[in-house]
């Protein structure tokens, strides 16, 4: 993440393309191509989804590049055909079909990878150590961070985090929401997924929550361990200024890009 010198924080959505979105977020009118140009000028991030469920072009990756400001991230998910098996110590060949995809045309970019787990994968430590190592720290010569997204109970263990901190892999935080929350720190970044905004809610999440959540992004940023969170490991040995990357997902979804901007406010 050396390569980017802005704010260490970045705050998006999941994704760009949502027919809700258009004449509450998106301007009426506004043409669908210009959407991704539209939502990265308000927000500091995106997370694609998109690259879950199955290859993208290089072009596209390179589209995406010059669409978005000078310091705009993304980050993707890694393809499901990684993590939705059983054997993850196997996941080699669909990894490096990804990594190889031309993910490397966001260039400067290029946050970091989502391996996402479905919540029926349970903790097997040495398969699961396996597919940490699979993991490539680079590709075209550009560095990569990883993040993992687990969501069943047997992942909150004090093992589970000293293996993801061995490998300099983020476990990435759910917020308010059903899947089980390991808050710990295990890399140089910080990866967060917050779940809980509202119908009811004009800008999807209530102003005390708001700057609950925007406090513990600055928290995570000066390299503190916020109060709170549930963590199921040591804590981290050194107190480090950290990037943190927070998405608005899910809930009530209509309402994610304005949790979004009101929480970038807060913490500009």
């Amino acid at each position: 993440m050396a390569e980017r010198t802005a704010s260490r924080i970045r705050i998006g959505i999941g994704g760009w393309t949502y027919e809700p979105w258009r004449g509450s977020f998106y301007p009426d009118g506004l043409a669908q191509k210009r959407e991704l140009e539209f939502a990265s000028g308000k927000l500091t991030s995106i997370e694609i989804n998109g690259t879950y469920y199955g290859s993208q072009k290089p072009e596209s990756f390179a589209r995406w590049h010059d669409e978005t400001p000078d310091d705009f991230v993304f980050t993707l998910k890694g393809p499901r055909f990684a993590t939705n098996r059983r054997v993850l110590a196997e996941a080699g060949p669909s990894i490096e079909k990804f990594v190889t995809s031309g993910i490397t045309e966001l260039k400067g970019k290029l946050g970091p990878i989502n391996w996402q787990f479905m919540g029926t994968k349970k903790f097997d430590p040495d398969d699961f150590a396996a597919f940490l190592k699979l993991l490539p720290k680079s590709v075209d010569g550009r560095a990569l961070s990883h993040a993992v997204e687990v969501r069943h109970e047997s992942f909150r263990s004090p093992d589970f985090v000293a293996l993801a901190r061995e490998h300099g892999v983020a476990v990435i935080i759910a917020g308010d929401s059903e899947f089980p929350q390991i808050a710990d720190v295990t890399a140089p970044f910080v990866y967060a997924r917050i779940m809980g905004t509202k119908a009811g809610e004009t800008l999807g999440y209530g102003p005390a929550d708001l700057d609950r959540w925007a406090g513990i992004a600055r928290h995570w940023a000066e390299g503190g361990t916020p109060e709170g969170l549930m963590t199921a490991g040591a804590p981290a040995a050194e107190k480090t200024a950290r990037d943190v990357f927070l998405y608005v997902i899910s809930g009530f979804k209509e309402r994610n890009p304005q949790a979004a901007m009101a929480l970038i406010e807060r913490v500009s």
